[in-house]
């Protein structure tokens, strides 16, 4: 049985991590590389890094907040946003990442996911899918980039049945939706997406309570959640710490890494 990971996702403006709902509203939280030391020290398996505007922006990922957290933490570190080709993929693995997620650029120009994956390996490349549930594709769900402001008309599931195709080694799914709010993961997304690839499926978006992470370990065949706002979000009523989750789904027989 393959042991389920904890993820701490930063969304970065400025070198700061934020939160927001749905894409929207960005509070200010802390500095990355602080939250990272801290979110290390907690005992979270892995850390993802977006640099949120950058896309959107037309700018290369800021790269010496990237290098400020690598130096913090010892475990798997993902980063993306601005990432525009193999050379940027370097700039950010150069820099301490492990691996680099692509989203928006992927959907401009596929051919990303196949260079990275033939300069730096699969598992170096995350396939990061922002999804709304639209109705106008066959799925229902559709991909969105650019930070979650720009529809492109493409089905989520048929996406990442191609990024698979292409070379990619894991794929990130953010429902949008659930993005923020609370209220869980949105399973059918992920039943979706793990019928149409063979790939270590990562959910975001939308976890509350550790009973939703207990929901996606036992529903899905999601490998991985994105935990972000139960840990640290001002919006919720009480932040969770890393080992009181893992004690829970330890609790309820779902195979995690163990708290250090």
């Amino acid at each position: 049985m393959l042991t389920k990971r904890l993820i701490a996702c930063f969304d970065i403006i400025s070198g700061r991590v934020t939160k927001a709902v749905r894409f929207q509203d960005n509070i200010d939280v802390a500095p990355a590389d602080e939250l990272a030391e801290a979110m290390y020290t907690a005992g979270i398996d892995e850390l993802f890094f977006y640099d949120i505007t950058a896309s959107s922006e037309k700018r290369s990922i800021d790269i010496e907040t990237v290098r400020k957290v690598a130096k913090r933490v010892f475990i798997p570190f993902a980063v993306g946003g601005g990432i525009r080709d193999a050379r940027d993929m370097y700039t950010a693995l150069k820099a301490g990442a492990e691996k680099v997620s692509i989203d928006s650029m992927a959907v401009r120009n596929p051919a990303i996911i196949t260079d990275g994956a033939k300069a730096f390996g699969s598992q170096c490349v995350v396939l990061s899918t922002q999804a709304k549930k639209t109705g106008r594709t066959p799925s229902g769900y559709e991909v969105f980039i650019d930070g979650a402001r720009v529809a492109t008309g493409l089905d989520v599931i048929e996406w990442i049945r191609q990024g698979q195709d292409l070379g990619a080694g894991e794929i990130c799914l953010n429902s949008i939706d659930n993005d923020g709010t609370l209220s869980g993961y949105d399973l059918a997304l992920m039943r979706l997406a793990e019928a149409a690839v063979t790939l270590p499926l990562i959910a975001s978006g939308g976890a509350g309570l550790p009973e939703h992470l207990a929901a996606l370990f036992t529903d899905t065949q999601a490998q991985a959640a994105i935990i972000s706002s139960m840990l640290y979000s001002p919006r919720m009523e009480r932040n969770y710490s890393v080992r009181e989750l893992k004690e829970y789904l330890t609790r309820g027989n779902i195979h995690i890494r163990p708290h250090a």
